[in-house]
């Protein structure tokens, strides 16, 4: 059977061999933990305990904000020492609850549910919700939302999302290769939540190892594929997973998944919720990867959510040469942070460290019109008029022409010749928008 794909898109070199086979270690306890209450697409959370409060690993200490939002955990024990406004790692300065550790990691009481696959579906997502579960390997999307249609969106269909298509990035593969069976049983319990009986694991074809582990796994399961996918960005964003895994289409003009049946989650995202449902162990912690040319020794660790971004460099080696730029994320959809005294966050995959000649910015050139942006773009859009109506002011003929529509995936930006900088163009138009739509209500 050949790779599947979509149209459009772009081949950038993937530079994962700096940490693929770095095994996943686990850090010590950091001394401190920062976290935001803002981790997930929604509200933020609402904290629920003040300063000089003792927490144990794992307590709540964030109420939700509203549906579209998830609780916070502690992920050390210690003492509430500041909330306040600290580096968050989308690059802005956000509120956060800092937890001072004692250095012990008294836990709150989990459970092991051995019967845990026959609890009621309704059960398994209180236990998602309670645990303060988002995607963790995009947006951050609350998981009890995505696994709360309404009943007019009926669900047929579950894809897994083990693409991660960002270059460098290798989190998501080392849980294929060291957590399978968690994933496998995380896809079940979705599939139970939603009574689907259509699964699927989608996994980009440079890592042959992890799907030959997968389809090994599922081979006994008539119900769950694998579904092999061509190297190509961003071939993991949900709607080109989607539709290479399906042949759906996902509509434009605010179009989402549920609206053609089917859910997406990532592969971290499932071994979360297995351990919600089972243990009842909240997400207080995950996979990173520290990597880059010159980190000294590229890593994937699990570490604390919470943990400084500072403090994982650090147990990576340190760097062998100066800093052009750090990026949390991956290189095409991650943010550029100014300071590495920013928190890890649910949903961060990875800090990309690069040199001054990596991080070096071309002037911007006039457009020369060929539209190599129009070819590669995966959602039919036109960039260059996305960015030139943004640019004169026009965010009338930019919402027209699909601004809103745009993923910012980056790959305009990527073929573009003349460096123009189309994805903070498209960015300031969406903002621009969404906030005169808020103003209009």
């Amino acid at each position: 059977m050949g790779l599947k794909s979509f149209p459009g898109g772009v081949h950038p070199h993937d530079n994962k061999a700096y940490s693929k086979d770095a095994a996943i270690s686990k850090l010590p306890l950091p001394e401190k933990v920062i976290i935001p209450l803002q981790q997930h697409i929604g509200a933020p959370s609402k904290p629920i305990v003040k300063l000089r409060d003792k927490v144990f690993t794992g307590q709540p200490i964030c109420e939700p904000g509203g549906f579209v939002s998830i609780p916070m955990h502690a992920s050390i024990s210690g003492t509430v020492t500041k909330i306040a406004n600290f580096p968050h790692p989308s690059g802005a300065i956000l509120p956060a609850i800092e937890i001072t550790g004692d250095g012990e990691d008294k836990w709150v009481e989990l459970v092991d549910e051995q019967d845990w696959m026959n609890l009621e579906p309704s059960e398994m997502k209180k236990r998602i919700a309670e645990a303060g579960i988002c995607g963790m390997g995009g947006a951050g999307f609350p998981t009890h939302v995505k696994l709360s249609p309404p009943e007019n969106k009926p669900i047929d269909t579950i894809i897994l999302n083990g693409v991660e298509c960002e270059p460098y990035l290798t989190a998501d593969y080392r849980l294929m290769m060291e957590q399978p069976l968690d994933i496998l049983y995380g896809l079940k319990i979705f599939m139970k939540i939603l009574n689907v009986k259509k699964g699927y694991i989608g996994i980009e074809a440079n890592k042959p190892d992890a799907i030959k582990t997968m389809r090994e796994l599922v081979a006994k399961e008539p119900d769950i594929n694998v579904v092999a996918l061509k190297i190509r960005y961003p071939q993991g964003a949900e709607k080109q997973l989607i539709y290479a895994a399906t042949r759906r289409k996902v509509p434009n003009k605010g179009g989402l998944p549920m609206d053609i049946g089917v859910v997406v989650q990532n592969v971290g995202t499932a071994i979360a919720a297995y351990e919600a449902v089972r243990y009842k162990k909240p997400l207080i912690e995950r996979v990173i990867s520290i990597t880059g040319k010159i980190v000294s020794k590229p890593a994937n660790f699990r570490a604390r959510i919470g943990t400084l971004f500072s403090e994982l460099v650090e147990h990576a080696g340190g760097v062998k040469e100066d800093i052009g730029k750090v990026i949390s994320g991956g290189p095409m959809m991650g943010f550029a942070i100014s300071t590495l005294e920013a928190p890890m966050a649910k949903g961060s995959s990875g800090v990309v460290l690069l040199d001054r000649k990596e991080a070096r910015i071309d002037a911007e050139q006039t457009c020369i019109r060929c539209a190599s942006c129009v070819d590669i773009c995966p959602l039919n859009l036109v960039p260059s008029i996305l960015a030139r109506s943004v640019k004169y002011g026009n965010f009338a003929g930019a919402e027209k022409a699909g601004v809103m529509d745009c993923m910012k995936c980056g790959s305009c930006a990527y073929v573009c010749p003349s460096h123009i900088r189309l994805i903070q163009y498209i960015d300031i138009g969406k903002n621009t928008i969404a906030a005169q739509r808020h103003a209009a209500k």
